[in-house]
């Protein structure tokens, strides 16, 4: 059999190991966020120092990077004071006759099964800056959204 059939061994054909993806922008958060990032940190650094298998230590240390990344470049937000959605809002709306109460929070925050959405997400970008009983335009219709309550 000709050389250039052979395999040496199963690690040439691995995937490689890229880092986790920080998310653009800036790194907004609130005291909540900062609180569940430092959280996350000292988690996986009791984990790492109990962990012996080479394998399970670089992909501890690769997310390890990632939370100590977005710790170091936190910017924690004030509460949002006045009327309009700002970051950190509780927005109550009506959209397609539903109505929704969401919190606009970070992107490591975000859980938009328990209400809390990222900031960048489309929806909170189109409610940035809308006071009660604004008619928004969102995802190509007009007055989509009615904004029904925004609490601090």
């Amino acid at each position: 059999m000709s050389v250039a059939f052979r395999r040496e061994g199963d690690d040439e054909h691995l995937e490689p190991k890229f880092e986790l993806p920080i998310p653009q922008g800036p790194n907004l958060v609130t005291e909540r966020g900062l609180a569940l990032i430092v959280s996350r940190v000292a988690k996986l650094e009791v984990e790492l120092a109990a962990l012996s298998d080479e394998e399970a230590i670089k992909k501890l240390r690769r997310d390890l990077r990632y939370w100590l990344t977005r710790q170091a470049t936190a910017q924690v937000m004030p509460q949002p004071t006045g009327p309009a959605v700002a970051f950190g809002s509780i927005v109550t709306f009506r959209m397609g006759g539903k109505e929704r109460t969401i919190t606009l929070v970070g992107d490591d925050e975000a859980d938009p099964a328990a209400g809390l959405l990222s900031f960048t997400a489309p929806l909170s970008r189109a409610l940035l800056g809308a006071e009660p009983d604004d008619e928004i335009d969102f995802a190509g219709k007009s007055a989509a959204i009615e904004v029904l309550a925004v609490n601090a």
